[in-house]
C-alpha cells in the first residue's frame, strides 16, 4: 500500500500560536499556501469548514486555480445545502480543477456550531441525516436518469444532475468516532479519517470501521491527523513543543477562551482520554495542545527528529492507515519543512518496504 500526505490550508495566517493576521479572505496567502504544499510534495490539501468563516468552496476554487497538480479535500456539512445542489456544486468544482476534488463529510459535533448556521437537528439525528444525504449525493452523481427520493430529511422529484464528477468516482472522506458515525462510515465512506490517537485506540477504531464496512461488503481506506514538531535533535524538537505550548497558553488567555466542560464530540472525548494518560505517549505522541484546547480539533503532535517522526508514522501505517494529514503550528513554514524531510523520508521508507515485499513474493513463486 502506497502512502499519501494531506496538508491543510487556511484563508489567512492563523494558528494556536499565531493571532489571525491579514484580511479574512487573503487571496495571496491562500495561493501561496497552496503552492507551498504542492512544491513540498503533498498529495492533497484539506480546506476546512467553520460556521463563521469564508466559504470553503470558493477558497478551494481559488487555491485550485493557483496550482496545477495537488488535489483538494473540501470539508462539507450536510444540513445547509440540499444534497442535489451540493452534488452539482461538487461536480462542477471537480471539472474546474480537472478531477482534483474529494469531499470530507462532517456531520457536526457541536450543537452550538450547527445552530450558528440555523441547524437545530440534535446530534443524535445528524448522522442519520448524513447517511441519507450521501445517498442522494451519489445518486445525483452517478444516475443516468432522473430519480425520485422520499426520505426522512429530503424529498426530490425527478432529480437529475447533467454534470457528473470529472473523475469516475469522486472520493468521499468521513469522520466521527461515535457508534452512529462508524455505522454510516461503513456504508458510505471511501476514506475514514481519525484524529491522532495513541496506537492502541487507533487500532480499535480501524477494526471497528472495518467491521462496519464488512457488513456492506465494502473496504475502506484510513487517514489519521497529526501536528508534527520536528527538530535536528530530539531535545530540540521537545524544546519547540514546550515553546508552542507556552505561546498557545498565552494566546488562549489573551482571547479569554472558555472550554466546554464535556465536549459533545466523541472524537474530542477520545483525545481527552489520551490526555489523561499523559502528555507523552507511545514513542513520541504529545498531547499538550489537545489538553489545552479540550480535544476540540486534530491537536496531537508527533515530536522528534524527522527520522523519529517518520518511524512513528510507520507504526500507524502498520495498522492499515495509509494517509497522513499533517499540519504545523506555523502553518506555511512547517509545510515547507515537512516537504524537505518528513514527507520524502516516509515515502522512501514505505517504497522500500513495498519493494522488499514484492521481491519476497516473487522469490516464493
Amino acid at each position: 500500500m502506497s502512502v499519501q500526505f494531506i496538508g491543510m490550508i487556511g484563508h489567512r495566517l492563523a494558528s494556536e500560536i499565531i493571532p489571525p493576521t491579514g484580511p479574512i479572505f487573503d487571496k495571496k496567502y491562500i495561493a501561496d499556501f497552496a503552492k507551498a504544499h504542492e512544491d513540498a510534495g503533498f498529495d492533497r490539501i484539506l480546506v476546512a469548514y467553520a460556521s463563521d468563516q469564508p466559504d470553503a468552496f470558493l477558497v478551494t476554487a481559488h487555491a485550485g486555480a493557483s496550482t496545477s497538480r495537488i488535489h483538494f479535500l473540501l470539508a462539507h456539512r450536510p444540513g445547509f445545502v440540499a444534497p442535489t445542489l451540493a452534488a452539482r456544486k461538487l461536480a462542477t468544482l471537480d471539472h474546474l480543477l480537472e478531477g482534483r476534488v474529494a469531499v470530507h463529510i462532517i456531520s457536526g459535533g457541536s450543537d452550538a456550531e450547527q445552530r450558528r448556521d440555523g441547524d437545530f437537528e440534535p446530534k443524535s439525528g445528524r448522522y442519520q441525516r448524513t447517511d441519507e444525504y450521501i445517498d442522494v449525493l451519489k445518486r445525483s452523481w452517478y444516475s443516468e436518469t432522473g430519480f425520485d427520493h422520499q426520505g426522512e430529511f429530503y424529498q426530490a422529484e425527478n432529480a437529475f444532475s447533467a454534470i457528473k464528477p470529472y473523475q469516475k468516482m469522486l472520493p468521499v472522506f468521513f469522520g466521527g468516532s461515535s457508534d452512529d458515525a462508524i455505522r454510516v462510515a461503513g456504508k458510505q465512506a471511501d476514506v475514514f479519517a481519525l484524529w491522532g490517537e495513541p496506537l492502541e485506540s487507533a487500532a480499535e477504531t480501524v477494526a471497528a470501521v472495518k467491521a462496519s464496512a464488512a457488513k456492506h461488503q465494502r473496504e475502506i481506506d484510513f487517514s489519521i491527523s497529526f501536528r508534527p514538531i520536528l527538530g535536528k535533535t530530539e531535545e530540540e524538537a521537545w524544546a519547540k513543543a514546550d515553546e508552542i505550548l507556552a505561546k498557545a497558553t498565552a494566546q488562549q488567555a489573551e482571547k479569554g477562551q472558555a472550554l466546554a466542560a464535556k465536549p459533545q464530540s466523541v472524537g474530542a472525548q477520545r483525545l481527552l482520554k489520551a490526555v489523561a494518560q499523559g502528555d507523552r505517549l507511545d514513542s513520541c505522541l504529545w498531547t499538550g495542545i489537545a489538553g489545552l484546547i479540550g480535544g476540540g480539533s486534530n491537536s496531537t503532535a508527533l515530536v522528534g527528529t524527522p527520522e523519529q517522526v517518520s518511524d512513528a508514522l510507520l507504526k500507524y501505517y502498520d495498522l492499515g492507515i495509509t494517509t497522513f494529514l499533517i499540519r504545523g503550528f506555523d502553518p506555511l513554514n512547517d509545510a515547507v519543512e515537512y516537504g524537505k524531510s518528513l514527507i520524502p523520508l516516509t515515502k522512501q521508507k514505505i517504497a522500500a518496504r513495498l519493494a522488499q515485499h514484492k521481491t519476497a513474493a516473487t522469490t516464493l513463486v
